[in-house]
């Protein structure tokens, strides 16, 4: 149940607003093979004055973050077909690929408290994490 957090720094309409968050959790299922179900992505907009990006971003309003905590167990190569995909999708938001800065936190499953205030570990998923 990976989660994530999407920071920009420009305003969306609601309907690209919650189509980014769309395009980063299909790019989560996707890339590390879970289902759909399992979905815990924010969006986070900050004003431009408060978030400075990249200088190569050839549209730096379109600077986009995305920090995606996990498990650890994901495949060198898993992560490659995330981060393709990822920049894939928010491409047709606009955003330029090099503005997109991709984050992979693997914490260990002690660290989530999930399902009532249970120690992730203590918890069956239901998927594996090796892919």
């Amino acid at each position: 149940m990976p989660s994530a957090i999407i920071e920009v720094r420009r305003n969306y309409s609601p309907e690209e607003e919650a189509g980014l968050m769309e395009a980063v959790h299909a790019a989560i299922v996707e890339a590390f093979e879970i289902s759909p179900v399992h979905r815990n992505v924010a969006l986070v907009v900050h004003a431009p004055h408060r978030f400075i990006g990249r200088t190569d971003c050839p549209d730096p309003e379109r600077v986009t973050n995305v920090s995606i905590f996990l498990l650890p167990g994901r495949s060198v190569e898993a992560k490659r077909r995330l981060y393709r995909s990822l920049v894939e999708r928010l491409e047709t938001f606009g955003i330029p690929r090099v503005c997109v800065l991709v984050r992979v936190h693997e914490m260990p499953a002690e660290n989530f408290g999930v399902r009532g205030g249970q120690a992730l570990c203590d918890v069956e998923l239901g998927y594996p994490v090796d892919v």
